[in-house]
């Protein structure tokens, strides 16, 4: 082989490297300080003049018939099982993400959650969750939280990693 290729190959060996350096730096900044939360659509069109109107909820089977969370029954959530079972939070009106990150409304620190899991969020009257792109996944009475927020009913059991909990009056 001639000393040029000899060269090329060690040059090209040393982006190889340095790119593998990147992608492993760039992994554990995102897991230690979180990546950005992206907004919805409907929060990013809230200023304009005319916003438009929340779609209409998805109707879905529930084991309980209390009806949908509303800002006037809904006044707080607590963790029914998991590290912080027993914990009581207060709801206001303000989305809250869920999450291993500190800059969480709710922190839970396990090995099944990711550092932005799911956020909750209040649509229209209504209270909803939706999954961030989790690993692991967000789990609403029993089923896979996909797509965009889906509606909370009052007494439903939300799974984020090893952590279960519902809204209550």
């Amino acid at each position: 082989m001639s000393e040029l290729v000899l060269l090329l190959l060690r040059i090209g060996f040393l982006v190889l490297l340095w790119f593998f350096v990147f992608g492993v730096v760039y992994s554990l900044r995102a897991d230690l300080f979180g990546v950005k939360v992206r907004k919805l659509p409907a929060e990013a069109t809230a200023g304009a003049a005319s916003p438009a109107p929340a779609p209409a909820p998805k109707p879905r089977a529930s084991p309980r018939t209390s009806g949908a969370a509303t800002t006037t029954t809904v006044s707080k959530l607590v963790i029914t099982s998991g590290p912080k079972a027993g914990m009581e939070l207060p709801l206001g009106t303000e989305p809250m993400t869920i999450g291993r990150s500190s800059e969480s409304g709710l922190v839970i620190r396990d090995d099944y959650t990711s550092s932005h899991h799911a956020r909750l969020l209040l649509r229209g009257n209504t209270w909803a969750i939706q999954d961030l792109d989790s690993t692991n996944g967000t789990f609403l009475a029993g089923n896979r939280v996909t797509g965009g927020p889906s509606p909370i009913n009052i007494g439903d059991a939300v799974k984020v990693g090893a952590t279960t909990f519902e809204l209550r009056a």
